[in-house]
């Protein structure tokens, strides 16, 4: 059940004070499907984890570049069929969303009112962050500088993911009535659209056809956030169907990838003419069936670990930041790289033995940055704080952490 359905179980904070993680905590609805909010943060997680210590970021002709070393490891590709995680991501929002949907449909509203509440959220410290890079911007150019538009196009990478996901929220209204009225239809109508795009594009050498599965691949995902909300737990039957599930989804991407035209990696790889992100293709909606099938056979196990206190609080406290995690953390790696060089170390592009036993230095140095931007620019995010108002006594509704 969707938190922003729910009212507090605990009294609301003064008008003036954010609502606290404790608070939070207590607030969760015994109903809550916690697995939602912790796959959300863990998705997050990995995104930040990947991008900072497994990219070979160097400069080349002035600019920063940030290949993998997915193509110079046999086999490597393999940790991206657990590692690229956002079909999870579209998987977790098409779950939250549709529960957001629920809700103001039962309070009469429509998809103006939808769009408000998912969006505000959304896009505040997305509006924060562009604005300082802006200004920061600015300041650079009008000092003899060269603009961040020249040298650092790295630093706004999450907002390739978030400029579509944004577009995939805006048609949820549509694509919920759909799923409600025609659940199957709905589903296997994108599937198609997936496969005839792919099938135009490399059967045929329609190129644009690739971008036009941006709106099907994506969307198929978030649909299939739809079909996690509806689907029943607590039964040996549903854990069976889980499985037979993710099979299904491992399954075809392994077809696809062996007998089909794509690489086996799941992100994009340096001398490969074709990714299978960049556009999708088809491997990446089977990638989404096949962790919808792992995450519903481990929702009855995690959602009990879920239950301890002090891992639920962990989850409730990452989800509440997530998307200033998100924004900021290429800025964070970009704010120790100046320090890195700075201090006399030099940036390698190729994965050498060096290279991999500096990977930890790559976690800490970019973490401790973000920290120190967290400090200042979380409170655009928190329920209550800075950027989010004041709070209104005994009436506000807590707020899903994954919506």
């Amino acid at each position: 059940m969707d938190a922003a359905t729910t009212t507090p179980t605990t009294p609301a904070s003064p008008a003036s004070a954010p609502l606290s993680v404790d608070a939070l905590v207590d607030a969760t609805p015994d109903r809550r499907d916690r697995v939602v909010d912790f796959l959300r943060a863990v998705s997050i997680a990995v995104v930040v984890l990947w991008h900072w210590t497994f990219s070979l970021t160097h400069w080349r002709h002035g600019s920063l570049r940030m290949p993998n070393p997915i193509g110079d490891v046999p086999g490597l590709w393999t940790a991206t069929w657990v590692l690229q995680v956002m079909p999870l991501f579209f998987l977790v929002g098409g779950y939250a969303n549709l529960a957001a949907w629920e809700a103001v449909v039962r309070t009469g509203g429509g998809a103006a009112d939808f769009w408000s509440k998912r969006f505000s959220r959304l896009l505040r410290p997305v509006a924060v962050y562009l604005a300082c890079w802006a200004v920061f911007d600015l300041a650079l150019r009008a000092g003899g500088g060269r603009s961040v538009l020249d040298w650092g196009l790295v630093v706004f990478v999450p907002l390739w993911f978030l400029g579509v996901y944004a577009g995939v929220v805006a048609l949820a209204p549509f694509t919920a009535r759909w799923h409600t009225a025609r659940p199957v239809l709905a589903l296997g109508g994108l599937a198609l659209g997936v496969v005839a795009a792919d099938v135009l594009r490399f059967g045929f050498g329609a190129g644009w056809a690739g971008w036009v599965n941006v709106g099907f691949v994506w969307v198929f995902a978030h649909q299939l956030g739809y079909w996690w909300r509806d689907w029943p737990g607590g039964r040996a039957h549903s854990r069976r169907r889980a499985l037979a599930v993710g099979a299904t989804g491992l399954g075809t991407l392994a077809t696809l990838t062996t007998f089909g035209p794509y690489p086996r990696s799941m992100v994009a790889v340096r001398g490969q003419e074709i990714s299978n992100m960049n556009p999708p293709t088809a491997c990446i909606a089977a990638l989404a069936v096949f962790q919808l099938g792992v995450a519903l056979a481990l929702r009855p196990a995690l959602s009990r670990w879920l239950q301890q206190r002090k891992v639920w609080r962990a989850v409730v406290a990452a989800n509440g930041v997530a998307m200033t995690v998100f924004c900021w953390h290429m800025t964070a790696l970009v704010g120790f790289l100046v320090a890195y060089e700075a201090a006399g170390w030099t940036l390698g592009d190729q994965p050498t033995a060096g290279w991999w036993l500096s990977r930890p230095v790559w976690i800490i140095g970019p973490g401790l940055v973000l920290a120190g931007l967290m400090v200042v620019f979380a409170r655009f995010e928190l329920p209550g704080a800075g950027g989010g108002g004041a709070r209104r006594p005994q009436q506000r509704r807590w707020k899903s952490v994954a919506s």
